[in-house]
């Protein structure tokens, strides 16, 4: 196989985005890429020139490609670089036909289909300006002619810049063949200038992924209000509610529903678990037949077991909670190892921070908390045991044992009658 280098161009400033971020190779700091400074933005040939130290050596095939075209998909440039061998040209464009090519350079071929130049709008004839094929900005060139043929580009166009378009004429002044293909749906290529066009191309694939989901057994309600991410999978028959928003490495597995309003992000959600409306969860694991929500919090390295439920307004933080437990309702878990078959009254708060580090708190199996109670961790609850409410537990409580630490009730009677009274002779003072 011909050895292979690819050449991506991104130097634009960016100025239709209007945005500040300038932070490519931070991003790729460390992929296995190098980087070719383009100090002065004088043209497509003139970007390209800068890699070429980069290639120092190199003979094989050189897959050129545009940073604000991401939507071409990898089976076509796969397919684009067996054309390129196929042809067995010095360069060949990947091209597309539309409708209206208005702002795009034109493709003209001769009667054998080999393709003489490529030219610009700006330099275009009314003639050439009719052609419908249009140049993406994607090459395969030779390694060989690349090199020796930049050295022949010149700025005598409309913008003064170094097009490297050129290289199809120079190619043909040598007696050299430059070979075209149409991609099948020219939205691959559709350019990113502003955030307009980046919208569209988010939704592009937001559409083709729950099209590929729907195909493969998923319910989805609301396709026009559904946002999932590419590598998300979703098991079959498992329901996605309307504002769904699913994201990075989340899997979710079979016959799941998923009520609207929910946002998980990198979590693994098992079968036949039950996600109510408007909660979020990252970077957590709940185990098939648990139930989550409606508004819960699960930040992450939240675990969840099977069958276990999280209720309303409950926030759990890399926690585990075990099978067939419940935490019910206005709810803190931080740091946290429940047991199984365990209920934690409403008001529960595990405090984990002391101000300066993080503390666990361990409750074993079958253990019973109730309402408004404070674990102070670091602090241990046996299996069997009970927490009376209002408690506030900073010793360990025994298996078994009841741990309660309320202040002694005194009713004082005729409280209201008093209150009235004195009331009523501040009142006439």
């Amino acid at each position: 196989m011909e050895a292979l280098a690819a050449i991506i161009l991104a130097a634009g400033k960016g100025t239709r985005m209007k945005s500040d971020m300038v932070q490519i190779q931070e991003r790729f700091k460390d992929a296995p890429v190098r980087f070719a400074l383009q100090r002065e933005q004088l043209g497509t040939g003139h970007a390209v020139l800068q890699a070429i130290p980069l290639l120092e050596g190199f003979t094989g095939m050189v897959l050129i490609l545009c940073g604000d075209v991401p939507l071409v998909k990898a089976e076509t440039l796969f397919t684009f670089m067996d054309h390129f061998r196929e042809k067995d040209a010095v360069l060949s464009v990947l091209t597309a036909v539309m409708e209206d090519p208005h702002g795009y350079g034109r493709m003209v071929r001769n009667q054998e289909g080999w393709v003489e130049k490529i030219v610009e709008e700006k330099d275009a004839s009314p003639e050439e300006r009719k052609i419908r094929e249009i140049n993406t900005g994607i090459y395969c060139v030779k390694a060989s002619f690349l090199i020796e043929g930049l050295k022949g580009i010149g700025k005598e166009n409309a913008q003064r810049e170094y097009y490297f378009t050129d290289l199809v004429s120079i190619a043909g002044r040598k007696g050299l063949k430059c070979s075209a293909l149409p991609v099948k749906d020219p939205i691959e290529v559709m350019g990113i200038n502003t955030r307009i066009d980046l919208a569209k191309a988010h939704d592009v694939l937001r559409q083709e992924k729950i099209k590929e989901l729907m195909l493969a057994g998923v319910t989805v309600v609301d396709p026009k209000a559904a946002y999932i991410d590419q590598k998300v999978e979703v098991g079959k028959d498992t329901v996605l509610s309307p504002n769904c928003t699913l994201q990075g490495n989340t899997k979710i597995g079979e016959s799941c529903m998923i009520e609207p309003n929910v946002k998980i992000s990198d979590s693994i959600i098992g079968r036949n678990a039950l996600i109510l409306a408007n909660c979020v969860i990252t970077q957590s694991r709940i185990e098939d037949g648990a139930t989550v929500g409606p508004f819960a919090h699960l930040r992450p390295f939240a675990e969840v077991k099977r069958k276990a439920k999280i209720g309303n307004f409950v926030e759990v933080k890399k926690s585990v909670i075990g099978k067939g437990s419940k935490v019910n309702h206005l709810t803190y878990i931080g740091d946290s190892t429940i047991g199984e078959d365990v209920n934690v009254g409403a008001g529960t708060i595990t405090c984990n921070y002391d101000g300066h580090l993080k503390h666990p708190t361990t409750i074993g199996d079958r253990v019973f908390v109730g309402s408004n109670v404070e674990l102070v961790a670091p602090v241990k609850v046996g299996n069997d045991a009970s927490i009376g409410a209002g408690t506030t537990v900073t010793k360990d409580v025994p298996e078994g044992a009841l741990a309660i630490s309320r202040v002694r009730q005194k009713n004082l009677k005729g409280w209201r009658k008093k209150t009235e009274s004195r009331h009523e002779k501040e009142g006439k003072d």
